[in-house]
């Protein structure tokens, strides 16, 4: 119900609630709108709302001001109901410039609110991206709330007296935005006050800018007749618990953070930056006081290879990275699995091949996971579902790397590393257990015994007394390890290392479904699609539809009840940010005639995009009919 609410400059205003917002902020990399997006979506958190987020990178570095390929966006889905996806499209469309406004106003929903900085709209910049006329003033804009204001001369005229150079108040524009739309929502303004004291602690002046334009945008909005309607977006509904808006990458570091603590050992990652996979290193580097030792390597091999030789010296070895590392840790993870070591990988992947699109998201790295490397080496492989999920993904590629004596793939992507959703924090006590034990008897002590259960080799800290041996790259004698060329040992200790993997599905849970036990479909998904599957099958069942989801985080080895899964199901639907690489293991593996939903746009899948095929599938028609 629409309220009449006051200002402070004692005007009457419309309150308008609403169940959820999408809210989109675009603008030039240097303009801040990743900032402005994360401390909005901090707002939103604290107000209580569910959340879901998609941080939009450049794909080229340093792209010329004012072009497309530099336009940096950040979306935020904020809602008093759950949800699962950043939103198809936004409601709000916040441009700093008309590049911006010209790469992101075709997503914005008809009737929504458009608010451009009109300072940035000189005939410089709009002839950078081929704008022939103003479509400020063209009328091409009318279908929208268009909202002009002159957001850099508000934000310099705000900061006129402190003695700062133009450049330098400039750059305090995102915080003016941040204030407006903090107040069209609703959204408590503390939080942001406490975060610019926080982040510009060292630099009073600095902080006092931001802090001015913060308030002076939220003064503006409240002041102005330009709002006559503000809106309210009530908490959400959740178990109760302590939370924290958390990150992808943030949580896959706190994962192996909470593994190597539960396991008593200390933790070593050695990893060479890369995007989008940096961040999980800057994040792990904050933890030294938890035993965690961080090592930024030369390159890739020097990464995995200190990983390597830290899991042989008894500690918990990471290593991270994104595709193109993939690439070039293949030959020492071929190490890692033949030495049989305890090691994590994860690929953070992004769009491909080669540098590709290297801040945009993709799922392609699947059967690299899973075949990239030269000889017969499986090795386990999980798939994290949503930034919550990363850590507990994290958590447990740690928990079967010991158990088990194997490297395990641990991968997410560009959409959920850098999106951020509320994480329930665990309790401690309720995590899985993680338990090592060293090998301590010489008498009985041998590199290639095995553990009649897990099949996994004993574990010996170099430097024991009576347990000295070797591990290398060259065949290992069953028991002994050592070096044999043996054809018929070869052969035994290859699938010894491939039933130990095979093994894993032993503790792997059913899969769950999401719908009716048999029908018309089921979508089947992995890693990051969680969400958009999630929501369009759920309106697909709204509709009346006989279909169901079920999502596989386990993806070698896949869990032993998926057979009998599928073959309850007329049609099975896999979607899939790559060009079919989960389709061919289901197919490979269960002869299901699945049938692929695939996009490599550098984008994630649309809730409504896939309600749109999924129905053409159903039906029986074309999906290029659909496109």
């Amino acid at each position: 119900m629409t309220t009449a609410g006051t200002s402070t400059s004692g005007r009457t205003r419309t309150v308008t609630p609403k169940h959820d917002v999408v809210i989109r902020f675009a603008g030039d990399s240097g303009d801040g709108m990743q900032l402005t997006g994360a401390q909005f979506t901090a707002e939103a958190a604290i107000a209580g709302n569910d959340i879901a987020t998609f941080p939009d990178y450049p794909a080229e570095i340093r792209a010329p001001a004012g072009t497309i390929h530099g336009v940096s966006g950040y979306q935020l889905n904020f809602s008093d109901h759950e949800v699962f996806t950043a939103g198809d499209e936004p409601s709000v469309l916040v441009v700093m410039n008309p590049a911006a406004l010209k790469a992101n106003i075709k997503d914005l929903a008809q009737n929504g609110i458009l608010i451009v900085d009109t300072d940035s709209f000189t005939e410089q910049n709009l002839k950078k991206v081929k704008y022939e006329a103003n479509p400020l003033e063209d009328g091409s804009l009318d279908k929208y709330q268009l909202f002009k204001i002159d957001i850099t001369k508000l934000t310099t005229a705000a900061l006129n007296d402190m003695g700062l150079s133009t450049k330098e108040a400039t750059r305090c524009k995102n915080f003016f935005c941040l204030g407006l739309v903090s107040w069209l929502f609703h959204r408590p303004t503390e939080i942001t006050i406490q975060h610019i004291e926080k982040k510009f602690k060292n630099k009073p002046g600095l902080a006092e800018a931001n802090r001015r334009a913060f308030m002076a945008g939220y003064n503006y909005a409240d002041t102005t007749e330009l709002f006559a309607e503000s809106y309210e977006v009530k908490s959400a509904p959740i178990t109760a618990g302590t939370y924290r808006n958390i990150t992808g990458n943030a949580a896959t570091a706190l994962g192996f953070v909470a593994a190597a603590q539960r396991a008593g050992r200390p933790l070593f990652l050695g990893s060479y930056p890369i995007t989008p996979a940096s961040d999980v290193l800057h994040e792990l580097s904050k933890y030294k006081a938890l035993d965690v030792v961080t090592y930024q390597a030369e390159d890739e091999i020097a990464g995995i290879g200190s990983a390597i030789g830290a899991a042989f010296g008894g500690a918990i070895g990471i290593t991270t990275t994104s595709g193109p590392g993939l690439d070039l840790k293949a030959e020492a993870l071929g190490l890692a699995a033949k030495v049989e070591l305890p090691l994590v990988v994860a690929d953070i992947q992004r769009a491909g091949p080669s540098t590709g699109l290297p801040t945009k998201t993709e799922q392609s790295d699947l059967l690299l996971a899973m075949f990239g490397r030269h000889g017969e080496s499986p090795l386990p492989v999980i798939a994290a579902a949503s930034p919550a999920d990363c850590f507990m993904c994290a958590y447990t590629a740690v928990r079967i790397a010991v158990k088990y004596m194997t490297p395990v793939i641990l991968l997410t992507d560009g959409y959920i590393a850098n999106g951020s959703e509320p994480w329930k924090l665990p309790e401690v006590d309720q995590l899985p257990d993680i338990t090592v034990k060293f090998a301590t008897d010489a008498a009985t002590y041998k590199p290639y015994s095995r553990d009649e259960k897990t099949l996994a080799r004993p574990w010996a800290i170099p430097g024991t007394p009576g347990l000295e041996h070797r591990l290398g790259g060259l065949e290992g004698q069953n028991g002994s390890g050592n070096i044999s060329s043996d054809p018929d040992n070869h052969e035994l200790m290859t699938k010894l290392r491939a039933e130990k993997v095979q093994r894993i599905a032993q503790e792997i849970p059913p899969m769950r479904v999401m719908g009716p036990k048999s029908g018309d479909a089921i979508v089947v998904g992995w890693g990051s699609t969680f969400g958009p599957i999630h929501a369009a099958v759920k309106q697909l069942q709204k509709e009346g539809r006989s279909v169901a989801h079920s999502h596989i985080s386990y993806i070698n080895p896949l869990p032993s009840d998926l057979g009998d899964l599928l073959k309850n199901y007329k049609k099975v639907i896999i979607p899939e940010m790559n060009m079919g690489q989960l389709r061919m293991l289901i197919r490979a593996n269960f002869l299901v005639d699945a049938i692929g939903i695939n996009k490599m746009k550098g984008k994630p899948f649309t809730i409504s995009e896939l309600v749109t095929k999924i129905s053409a599938i159903m039906d029986g028609r074309k999906l290029e009919a659909v496109q």
